[in-house]
């Protein structure tokens, strides 16, 4: 009883602070972060500025922790210093951000500001184009100045799918998607944004602190339109005066209403960078589609029977011979091992995706090629802290930290009412606990600043919060 008592006092007295900072600072609105299982969920709503502003707001210390890891991270992956990257988000990605976009970012380095961390539009410029600045700009700088020398450094990043009509147990729409990831980036790949705009149509996805976009792409938006991805591994392009790739995913995001609406969004000004094979579903006429975008070539599948599957794998041969180094041919690559596990259980389990099908598709450990139990980068859910052939596709040595870091998965019934179910920490194996690993592979004890554990949590439901008017 009095432990009771002390708890509701406690939640009376958060309640309470909660409400005078909020009669402070008007801009938070209703806003709000929760957290569960590994997730922190995070409610925003109003103009740009002042959904900047609580993002910022709320995840100050997230994004504080965020920056200053990618300050190690990208100096060691590129030999570049932030101050270059600086320079390089202020003179190409700034000028190509929509100005209600511009806004909301400065929004949330006011936020941040507030809660006295000394972040700038730039800092947070630079952390929502992190991948197309290093894994596409930097290696596409080096290209021009020797060739070969952008090959094999755009992430191999994610395993997804999409179906429906025969292919799911209610003949609606079905998707799933893991996101695979550096370690030492994705264990702070934890948040669920739930965005009601001024403009434009409400989102709900996952996200990382600090962005405007979701990033690993799992999206669904109140005019019935979802998508996710998945990376082209070994793609070389990039377009310095184009659109960033987290501008137009975000506007995606907001404003399509279609599949057509989506598809000319991606395509329009497109940069290049982050080539993906975007997966994208339109509840209102049960449809589905592939668009596998690159920088030159761009192709689209769609049907309303059937099911698109991505692991990094591209199937556009123009695209894979005039802006790819991959090698179709290679079984035994992740992504091509990955792609037959894929058309196996797309057999297996047609006509049965529901909700616990996805779940269990995107947490497989099985390997097609080689049938090893032991959990690989050749899984679909897979790890690369555990294999010693690393996964030389994309650059990752013997026994790297990375590989799968969380799941998502809905279905046209969840998705119309803005829900998903979502899986945080390692899917296969056991909890990654950094100081055991770096004792085992001293060789990146560089990252020991910021790798964390990565320790497994149950599925768990998040839905959009019943609040002002969907828009």
């Amino acid at each position: 009883m009095i432990l009771r008592r002390i708890a509701f006092l406690l939640l009376a007295f958060t309640a309470l602070a909660s409400a005078q900072e909020k009669n402070k600072n008007p801009r938070l609105k209703d806003s709000f972060r929760q957290e569960k299982n590994g997730w922190i969920y995070l409610y925003l709503e109003g103009k740009p500025k002042e959904i900047g502003f609580q993002h910022g707001y709320h995840l100050a210390e997230e994004i504080d922790d965020a920056i200053k890891m990618f300050k190690l991270f990208t100096k060691q992956n590129t030999g570049k210093d932030w101050k270059f990257f600086r320079e390089a988000a202020k003179k190409m990605l700034w000028v190509k951000v929509d100005l209600e976009y511009k806004e909301e970012i400065q929004g949330m380095a006011e936020g941040v500001q507030i809660k006295k961390k000394n972040y700038d539009y730039v800092d947070l410029t630079i952390l929502n184009g992190w991948i197309e600045l290093c894994q596409y700009y930097v290696p596409y700088l080096a290209e021009k100045m020797q060739q070969g020398a952008g090959d094999n450094k755009a992430p191999g990043n994610c395993s997804a799918f999409i179906a429906t009509g025969s292919y799911t147990a209610d003949g609606k729409i079905a998707m799933g998607h893991n996101a695979w990831v550096d370690y030492i980036v994705g264990a702070r790949w934890n948040i669920i944004l739930d965005i009601v705009p001024a403009t434009g149509k409400r989102m709900f996805m996952d996200a990382f602190p600090g962005f405007i976009h979701s990033g690993d792409d799992f999206v669904i938006n109140s005019a019935g339109i979802l998508y996710t991805e998945t990376t082209i591994t070994q793609f070389k392009g990039f377009n310095e005066t184009g659109v960033p790739e987290f501008v137009r995913a975000r506007k995606a995001a907001q404003y399509s209403e279609s599949i057509d609406d989506f598809i000319k969004i991606m395509t329009t000004e497109n940069n290049g960078g982050y080539a993906n094979t975007w997966l994208v579903g339109d509840l209102n006429k049960n449809e589905i589609a592939k668009l596998e975008l690159g920088l030159k070539n761009y192709k689209v599948w769609r049907t309303t029977d059937g099911m698109y599957y991505g692991s990094n794998f591209p199937t556009n041969e123009k695209l894979i011979a005039e802006e790819t180094t991959f090698n179709t041919k290679d079984s035994t690559n992740s992504p091509n091992a990955r792609k037959a596990r894929w058309e196996k259980l797309s057999e297996l389990n047609r006509g049965k995706i529901d909700i616990e099908v996805a779940k269990k598709m995107e947490t497989d450990g099985v390997d097609e090629v080689t049938q090893s139990p032991t959990p690989n980068r050749c899984m679909i859910a897979g790890r690369v802290d555990t294999d010693p052939k690393g996964c030389p596709e994309w650059g990752w040595s013997a026994y790297y930290p990375g590989g799968t870091v969380q799941g998502k998965v809905t279905t046209a019934e969840l998705a119309k009412d803005l829900k998903f179910w979502a899986k945080a920490g390692v899917l296969v194996g056991e909890d990654f606990i950094a100081a055991e690993f770096l004792k085992q592979h001293p060789e990146y004890k560089w990252q020991e600043p910021f790798l964390r554990d990565i320790k497994k949590h149950d599925w768990t439901l998040f839905e959009a919060k019943i609040s002002p008017s969907v828009k």
